[in-house]
């Protein structure tokens, strides 16, 4: 088993795509990875590689590492010059600086990190997250992974997948799931300051959907809470349905919204901000996003953290946070129909997983299975770490 724990010159080489310019799944993981990381090793040097943020990217606030962090950005490059000299760099630095262990958040990046491991014989991480890792054409990126001395995966689905499409050891793949700050996601009432700018009523039943919307992330199931809006309607007339992120696949779902006459009950809020987040899961009655290629899926956390029902899809990553359906609903994400039905029983607190209207208990299987502090115990055990905080 690989061990940093009796070393006292440990360094980590860690490659995300970036952390403070977007942020998405994997995004927020490096970031949980990175300061995991450092509660567990605060004497230790890190080295971070970030593809796509630049210099001049604000930091976040709440998001302090320690003075032995070095930032590598690589965002202010052309497209083709980025990605010869962030993985020239990688290698470079690797092999004269002689990391303890290169962790990549990306399967994008493996390739880099097992070229440097035939140079140097540095062992590298690699972390699995959803649609990244499924069905993967490239023999080289498969190669990678099967020389990968760990494949963390964010899901028990994912491995799954990861195991029946390439040869791989079984025992190389660990499980290492999305956590989230639970400090930020509290039970509370529907704020008033939301109802008023989304002219709503206290007692008015609202669904949300917290998502990117790319044209590429249509897989994440709003186009079927659209399509079954005319049914709920049927038996919830003042439902209202609040679409909040942003992306390129806007205009489109725009016109969908027109073309179905649903624009009165539907509310497409952007992009909200981390200080809005925990306002608007307490805002609806009901999380949906009924996804089919969701690697994990932290929103769900999120919504669960603040005793929400949830309702998601039941063919990826989604099964995980909602413990199989033990703490939501779990439907057919290409059924509009079940869809609809499972909303309008939700909603009409009829749902026949009881589960759902106990916030607090909701709250309480999240946070013990998925905060913060079990991940950092989780990564402990992959490093062999006892005693750890």
């Amino acid at each position: 088993m690989f061990r940093t724990d009796t070393i006292n010159n440990s360094h980590f080489h860690l490659i995300f795509p970036n952390m403070f310019g977007f942020k998405g799944g994997i995004q927020v993981y490096s970031t949980f990875l990175l300061k995991a990381l450092q509660d567990l090793y605060p004497e230790a040097i890190y080295d971070v590689f970030l593809k796509y943020d630049k210099h001049n990217l604000k930091k976040p606030q709440g998001s302090e590492f320690l003075n032995s962090t070095r930032f590598h950005y690589f965002g202010h490059l052309p497209r083709l010059l980025q990605t010869i000299l962030f993985a020239t760099k990688i290698i470079i630095l690797a092999t004269f600086q002689r990391p303890n262990v290169v962790i990549s958040t990306h399967v994008n990046y493996a390739t880099a990190c097992y070229f440097l491991k035939l140079i140097t014989g540095i062992p590298y991480w690699v972390v699995a997250h959803g649609l990244e890792v499924w069905d993967i054409e490239n023999n080289v990126t498969k190669l990678a992974l099967q020389k990968a001395d760990k494949v963390i995966s964010v899901s028990n689905y994912t491995r799954l997948r990861l195991l029946q499409e390439i040869n791989i050891d079984s025992e190389k793949i660990v499980i290492l799931p999305n956590t989230f700050d639970a400090n930020q996601f509290q039970i509370k009432p529907k704020p008033t300051y939301l109802l008023k700018r989304y002219n709503l009523r206290d007692e008015q039943p609202v669904i949300l959907t917290v998502t990117r919307m790319g044209r590429m992330a249509k897989y994440k199931g709003y186009d079927q809470i659209i399509h079954a809006l005319i049914k709920v309607r049927l038996y919830i007339p003042n439902v209202h349905f609040i679409l909040a992120g942003k992306g390129d696949d806007l205009p489109r779902i725009k016109a969908l919204v027109n073309s179905l006459n649903l624009q009165d009950c539907i509310t497409i809020a952007g992009f909200v901000p981390d200080e809005e987040l925990c306002a608007h899961y307490n805002l609806c009655d009901v999380f949906a996003m009924p996804s089919k290629g969701e690697g994990f899926g932290i929103v769900y956390l999120e919504a669960l953290a603040c005793g929400k029902p949830v309702l998601a899809g039941n063919q990826d990553g989604s099964i995980d946070p909602l413990a199989e359906g033990k703490l939501g609903c779990l439907v057919d994400p290409d059924n509009v129909e079940e869809i609809a039905d499972c909303l309008i029983e939700i909603l009409q607190g009829d749902c026949s997983n009881p589960v759902v209207y106990q916030a607090e208990y909701l709250q309480q299987k999240t946070i013990e299975a998925y905060e913060f502090s079990q991940f950092r115990t989780s990564l402990a055990k992959l490093f062999g770490l006892v005693g750890t905080r």
